[in-house]
């Protein structure tokens, strides 16, 4: 099957920097849209970022021009750049790709979640 696997959460300070990173391994045929999201305490998921098949990326305004999204195709690796944090920054972030594996469909895969809270 095919599994996202996070990593790179952690405490930071306001105005710090993190970068998380998500692999995807497994039988995988093609890769579309890569995505992070994130779940603040007490709040509904929502989207931060995302990247196209193409390198397309968009943003959630909270974020734009502090977070950056990239990602190795080689690797079948996306990136999430977070720089200026601050507390409303604090969530469960969670990585997610539209996979082509044996079906020959995309399906959507979620990352377990990695913690990333801010906080002097």
């Amino acid at each position: 099957q095919v599994q996202l696997v996070e990593s790179g959460g952690g405490l930071v300070r306001p105005g710090g920097s993190l970068r998380l990173s998500c692999a995807a391994s497994g039988i995988i045929v093609e890769i579309d849209t890569m995505a992070w999201y994130r779940q603040p305490p007490g709040k509904p998921r929502e989207t931060v970022a995302t990247i196209s098949g193409g390198g397309l990326t968009a943003y959630d305004d909270s974020v734009k021009g502090r977070f950056t999204i990239s990602r190795d195709y080689a690797k079948n690796a996306v990136y999430l750049q977070m720089n200026s944090l601050n507390s409303e920054d604090t969530a469960v972030y969670y990585c997610n790709a539209d996979i082509r594996s044996l079906r020959p469909y995309f399906e959507p895969y979620w990352g377990q979640g990695t913690q990333v809270t801010v906080s002097s």
